[in-house]
C-alpha cells in the first residue's frame, strides 16, 4: 500500500509517519502531484496558522489537486479545517471540500483547547471498534460546527465536529497520532478503508 503524507511545510509529519510505522506500514513524505495522485491513501496534516498554510498550498499548486483526489484522504487538525469552505483564522478561504466554515471558540472558554476530550456520536467506518466517550487529543482554537458531514462530536463550551466525512474525504480535528491506542486504531481503520 502506498501511503503519502502531503509535505507542504505545515505539519507535524514526523509523528504521523512514526504512528504509521508502528502499525507496520511505511509512509512517503511528498509534495509531488503525480506521486500524491498515485497513492492508495493520502494524509493531509496541518499545524500552525491557516492563512500561511493556504499560501504554501497555493504556491505548490496543491490547493487544486487535493479536492480532486479520488482515494481516501485524511485531513488532520488544521488539515481538516483547510478542507472546509472558510476559516476565521486569518480570514482564509479553504479547499471547499466540506461545506462549512471554521469559527473561533467564544471567549467563555480558554483557548486553545489543549488536551484530552471525549468523542461521541461516531458515524463512520473510521471509528470501527472505537467506543463512544473514548478520549482523543486536541490542540485548537477554531472549530467546525455540527453539519450533515459530521461523523464525530466533542463538547468544549459548545458541541462541535471532531470529525467530518464527505465521499472519500475524512477529517479529524483531533490528532490520531497523539491519541494513544484509540488514535492508532482510527489510523488503522483509515488505512483499511
Amino acid at each position: 500500500m502506498k501511503i503519502i503524507i502531503i509535505n507542504y511545510g505545515a505539519g507535524n509529519i514526523q509523528s504521523i509517519k512514526f504512528a504509521i510505522q508502528r502499525l507496520g506500514y511505511d509512509a512517503i513524505l511528498s509534495d509531488d502531484p503525480e506521486e500524491i495522485k498515485s497513492a492508495d491513501k493520502v494524509i493531509f496534516p496541518g499545524v500552525g496558522e491557516a492563512s500561511s498554510a493556504m499560501q504554501k498550498l497555493r504556491a505548490s499548486g496543491l490547493e487544486k489537486l487535493i479536492p480532486e483526489l479520488k482515494q481516501p484522504v485524511l485531513g488532520i487538525c488544521l488539515g481538516m479545517q483547510l478542507m472546509c469552505n472558510y476559516t476565521e483564522e486569518g480570514d482564509t478561504n479553504g479547499l471547499g471540500i466540506f461545506d462549512t466554515n471554521v469559527i473561533r471558540f467564544q471567549k467563555d472558554v480558554k483557548v486553545p483547547q489543549i488536551g484530552w476530550n471525549q468523542i461521541t456520536s461516531l458515524k463512520s467506518p473510521l471509528f470501527n471498534d472505537i467506543s463512544e466517550n473514548e478520549y482523543i487529543y486536541l490542540v485548537h482554537s477554531y472549530y467546525a460546527p455540527i453539519t450533515e458531514t459530521t461523523i464525530a462530536e466533542s463538547t468544549y463550551g459548545i458541541t462541535y465536529s471532531t470529525a467530518l466525512q464527505k465521499d472519500n474525504f475524512y477529517g479529524t480535528q483531533f490528532h490520531p497520532e497523539k491519541s494513544s491506542t484509540v488514535g492508532e486504531k482510527i489510523l488503522e481503520n483509515f488505512l483499511k478503508l
